[in-house]
C-alpha cells in the first residue's frame, strides 16, 4: 500500500501488530529448519543485541515470554502438519512432525513450558511419548551413526561398518584446554572443560559447519535405508577436544533423528 506517498508492506497473516518475540520464535524454531540449539542460543543474543540499539529491551522480561511464543509457533506448526498431511491426505507434510516434536521435548526437558498450564503440558507430554502422534514411516530407521574420538598421533578408528571411514574432522584448530594446567587430567567429559568451549565462538562455528554435513548424508542415509554412517574426531592427544566434538554430535543427532549412536572415545576408555 501506499501511506503518504511512500510503499509500505503489511503481513496481513494475523492481522494485527505481534510482539516482538513471535518472529524470532517463528525463525528459529521453524520445524524444517531444525536449527541447532547452540545456534538458537547465539542468534537469540544477537537479535537481542540488536534490537537494544533501537529500542530499550528488558533481556530477562523478553526471555520470560520468549519461549510461550516459542510453543505457540509449534502447535501451530503441528496443527497445519497433521492436519494437511493426515486430513488432506498430503504426506510429505508428515515429515516435519518429528522435528517439531523434537522441539516440544526440548522444551518439556528444559522447563520451558510456562507454568499454569496442567492440562496443556499433560497433552504435550502424550504428544512426545505416544508414537501415533508420529507417521511411523518416519518414526523408524535401521541407521546407526558410530562416533568416535582420537589421537593423531595414533591410527585413525577403523570403521566397523566396513564402509571407509565416513567424516573425518581435525579439531586441532580449535582452542586446546589441554595447555592449561588445571585442565591437562581432564578430558572434553568434564564440566569445567565443557564450559571452557562453550565460551568459545570458534568451536561453535566448527561444529555447526560439522553439524550440517553429517546432517545432509543422515537423512540421506535413512531416506536410502543405509545401516551405517562414520564420524571421527581428531585432535592432538585425543582427550580434549575430539571429545566434546564428538559427545555434542552425539547429542545433537540423537535430538534430531531417529537412530542408533555409537560413541567411542579411543584415548580416554583406555585410561
Amino acid at each position: 500500500m501506499l501511506y503518504d506517498g511512500e510503499p509500505w508492506f503489511i503481513d496481513y497473516q494475523g492481522g494485527r501488530k505481534g510482539s516482538l518475540q513471535y518472529d524470532i520464535a517463528s525463525l528459529l524454531y521453524d520445524a524444517k529448519a531444525a536449527i541447532p540449539e547452540q545456534l538458537r542460543e547465539k542468534l537469540l543474543n544477537d537479535y537481542l543485541d540488536a534490537l537494544g540499539k533501537q529500542i530499550p529491551v528488558d533481556r530477562k522480561e523478553f526471555i520470560g515470554f520468549y519461549y510461550g511464543f516459542v510453543l505457540i509457533r509449534i502447535l501451530q506448526a503441528l496443527g497445519a502438519y497433521g492436519f494437511r498431511g493426515y486430513y488432506e491426505n498430503k504426506p510429505h507434510f508428515l515429515k516435519s512432525i518429528p522435528f517439531a516434536v523434537q522441539n516440544l521435548i526440548f522444551l518439556l526437558n528444559n522447563d520451558l513450558i510456562p507454568s499454569g498450564l496442567p492440562a496443556l503440558t499433560n497433552v504435550l507430554q502424550e504428544i512426545t511419548t505416544g508414537s501415533k502422534f508420529v507417521h511411523p514411516e518416519i518414526n523408524q530407521s535401521n541407521l546407526a551413526v558410530s562416533i568416535f574420538s582420537f589421537s593423531y598421533k595414533k591410527l585413525l578408528p577403523e570403521d566397523p561398518g566396513g564402509n571407509g571411514g565416513g567424516f573425518v574432522f581435525d579439531c586441532r584448530a580449535l582452542p586446546n584446554p589441554g595447555k592449561i594446567d588445571e585442565f591437562k587430567p581432564l578430558t572434553g567429559r568434564d564440566q569445567s572443560v565443557i564450559d571452557f568451549f562453550k565460551r568459545e565462538l570458534a568451536v561453535d562455528e566448527f561444529l555447526n559447519h560439522a553439524f550440517s554435513l553429517v546432517d545432509q548424508s543422515v537423512k540421506r542415509y535413512i531416506d536410502r535405508d543405509f545401516s551405517s554412517l562414520m564420524v571421527s574426531f581428531g585432535c592432538t592427544g585425543g582427550q580434549h577436544r575430539s571429545v566434546y566434538c564428538a559427545e555434542e554430535l552425539a547429542s545433537h543427532l540423537k535430538a534430531k533423528f531417529p537412530l542408533q549412536i555409537n560413541l567411542f572415545h579411543n584415548e580416554i576408555s583406555k585410561k
